[in-house]
């Protein structure tokens, strides 16, 4: 029985996995499996990661119609047989020590059920820089830390199956956020996160991630807070900084909403997104914004500024923009 558990997600990655396979043979730590699940794939993945399979027993491919990245990630989680599970996309890649130093942080922190690590990113602005702040040591990462910094937990995180166990996979209903979602979840249920400082891998960034997708991304966000307060003790700390970001992303969200409807020349949804803004304290450049949205139209383009207008009214409602990450929020699988 292996002792990590290797779960990867692939929908059309024939361009990427070679590179990802050669990532996870190269590791120094070779005591591991991995289950790749293609996800309804059109390409050549399947052929690729099966020829792969055929060389080496610890790669196991498993197949399904599209179902998206939750409802992979279920399935290879339901077939692992190792002690620790680890997430890695099917066109990111790892450095030679990658397990190795993740597996270390248990052996030296005994009270860790996940670790976190950082990468480089790969493409896109960012291109060569850490996904994530550098730390000191292998620092504990509180619930309430987590809530209010959606990016804190990367998907390169490696933890024991017992997670798993404890609060059972993916919302396969969530194909943005899921992972945030998840991560949630485990703090939410008492497990104990650190973060690994050292970059120790390579996160590419493609145009057609569905984390580009700033709308899809902030609803998934949306969820997962909606969720989170749910469970949260009501007037507990963690319950107010689940309510901090909820407004925060809502806000975010109908102004987006409000950007792309200017954006389409659909004016009478855009000045009803700027005037459920204004209701939350938007001040008055929102709600002149939506005055020229719905009764001067020809004069909302002049207005379609609003785009350099975000700092100024986040502010004037008390929330911030999301913090700078390689995916403009949590990491997503790129099915």
């Amino acid at each position: 029985m292996a002792a990590v558990s290797i779960i990867t997600p692939a929908w059309n990655a024939a361009a990427y996995i070679e590179e990802t396979i050669a990532s996870v043979r190269a590791q120094a730590f070779e005591d591991w499996e991995w289950l790749i699940v293609d996800d309804g794939s059109t390409d050549d993945t399947v052929a690729i990661v099966g020829a792969h399979a055929a060389r080496d027993p610890r790669i196991t491919l498993l197949r399904q119609t599209n179902a998206g990245p939750s409802a992979a990630r279920n399935r290879a989680m339901g077939r692992a047989a190792g002690q620790w599970f680890a997430f890695l996309d099917s066109d990111d890649t790892w450095a030679p020590r990658f397990l190795e130093a993740q597996l270390d942080v248990f052996t030296r922190h005994h009270d860790t059920d996940l670790v976190t690590a950082t990468a480089f990113n790969r493409g896109g602005p960012f291109d060569g820089q850490p996904t994530r702040a550098f730390v000191d040591g292998e620092p504990l990462l509180s619930f309430e830390e987590m809530v209010l910094d959606e990016t804190s937990v990367f998907i390169m995180t490696v933890f024991r199956r017992r997670v798993f166990e404890t609060i059972g996979g993916f919302d396969e209903s969530q194909w943005t956020s899921e992972d945030y979602d998840f991560w949630l979840r485990a703090a939410g249920a008492g497990f104990v996160f650190r973060r690994s400082p050292e970059p120790l891998g390579w996160y590419r960034i493609r145009g057609e991630s569905l984390s580009r997708q700033r709308t899809r991304m902030l609803e998934g966000l949306i969820t997962s807070y909606r969720k989170a307060e749910v469970r949260s003790r009501i007037g507990s700390r963690e319950c107010a900084a689940v309510k901090r970001q909820l407004r925060r992303f809502e806000a975010e969200l109908l102004l987006e909403q409000a950007k792309v409807a200017l954006e389409q020349r659909q004016f009478a949804t855009a000045a009803d997104r700027l005037d459920a803004l204004r209701a939350r304290g938007g001040g008055w450049l929102v709600g002149m914004t939506a005055f020229l949205a719905r009764h001067m139209p020809s004069l909302a383009g002049v207005a379609y500024r609003l785009r350099s207008w975000r700092p100024r009214i986040l502010t004037t409602l008390n929330v911030h923009s999301p913090a700078r990450s390689s995916k403009v929020g949590p990491s997503f699988a790129r099915t």
